[in-house]
């Protein structure tokens, strides 16, 4: 696909992960709606990423565990800037602690989040794609999707149900010319899991790391298909 003048949708794009998205779209002229459950942090992100991308970029408060949300953060991107050819779903939390010790809110907050927000972010943008021919979506899901780890039951049921989602709908729309491609990062050095290591001796990927293979993905040639995508620490620590 070619990037300039499309137009995009990234969820969970104040910090981290959907941050570094949002900037390399928008590096490859990308016009994109950031969002965020908060609206202060839209606000500020925008007035920030402005200051180069002036005409490029605005931004709509989303919990994507609200479908009433969700549908008017697409209406919003195709009544402001006409259409949305990109959605990167990235809007994720991690509650980590034993089945036992989760309390019913904290597994609904994981699941809501992480399963039902991309379902929502994809049931409304799929017919607006459909009318301008085509489109892509990238679901940022996680290794966490493939190897379960104790006190991650909610995390991996999350993106265990991802990547079952994925592969669903990628063979639903793939003659309707929208591609579908989850990614699945290991370790990021972000705040994500309680502490950054950021620096140069960091081992853990960059956030630029992901979103420099989420501007691969949707540019590959229509020809090419790429629905999955795992993407890991090249050194991680030795145990």
């Amino acid at each position: 696909m070619e990037l300039v003048g499309k137009c995009s949708v990234v969820t969970g794009s104040t910090k981290g992960i959907g941050l570094s998205i949002a900037r390399s779209l928008l590096q490859e002229g990308v016009n994109v709606v950031i969002s965020s459950r908060h609206q202060k942090d839209v606000e500020e992100r925008v007035c920030e990423l402005e200051q180069q991308w002036r005409g490029h970029v605005i931004g709509r408060k989303c919990d994507v565990r609200d479908p009433e949300e969700v549908r008017q953060l697409i209406d919003y991107c195709v009544n402001e800037l006409g259409r949305i050819d990109v959605l990167v779903n990235n809007a994720g939390v991690g509650i980590f602690k034993s089945v036992e010790k989760m309390s019913v809110l904290e597994w609904e907050n994981v699941i809501k989040t992480n399963l039902d927000g991309v379902f929502f972010g994809c049931h409304f943008a799929i017919p607006e794609m459909k009318k301008n021919g085509g489109g892509c979506i990238v679901n940022i899901g996680s290794l966490a999707g493939k190897n379960a780890f104790p006190k991650g039951a909610a995390y991996n049921a999350s993106k265990f149900g991802l990547t079952g989602f994925s592969e669903a709908l990628m063979q639903e729309i793939r003659y309707d010319d929208i591609r579908v491609a989850y990614i699945m990062p290991g370790s990021v050095d972000t705040s994500f899991r309680g502490g950054s290591q950021q620096g140069v001796d960091s081992w853990k990927l960059s956030t630029e790391d992901v979103a420099e293979v989420v501007v691969q993905t949707i540019q590959h040639h229509p020809r090419s298909l790429t629905s999955r995508i795992e993407i890991r620490p090249s050194k991680p620590i030795q145990k």
